[in-house]
């Protein structure tokens, strides 16, 4: 197969309220990157997603991202201290629980609905 010379794999993720959604993933860790044209790229760590000012519920509903993080617990940690469940009208965050599909998670629900799988790190 040839070297097709992939550099970057990027989602689109739904925000509600563009404003409210970037405030609440500066929150959470992430960085912006770049804004402009009803959306903005949003980083951490070298991995990044753009929020676009794009919101049909359905789609928000049914939307789901994987972060996979190297400490689970200090992750939880971090949404605790930040109270984001309090602070943002429709977040909702589940502590870390162990899946059948064999993943410690945290469940995080954003403001637009968009459901969050941050898991532990096998490897």
């Amino acid at each position: 197969m040839k070297n097709l010379n992939v550099r970057a794999l990027r989602v689109f993720v739904p925000a509600k309220d563009h404003d409210i959604s970037t405030k609440f993933y500066e929150d959470l860790g992430f960085e912006v990157i770049w804004s402009g044209f009803d959306v903005t790229e949003m980083g951490i760590a070298g991995f990044s997603f753009f929020l676009q000012n794009y919101y049909q519920k359905e789609w928000a509903d049914n939307f789901m991202v994987q972060l996979k993080v190297a400490d689970l617990d200090a992750w939880w940690e971090h949404i605790v201290e930040k109270d984001l469940a309090a602070r943002y009208d429709g977040v909702r965050a589940k502590e870390p629980a162990d899946y059948p599909w064999g993943l410690r998670e945290i469940h995080l629900i954003d403001p637009a609905g968009v459901l969050w799988h941050i898991a532990q790190d096998q490897g």
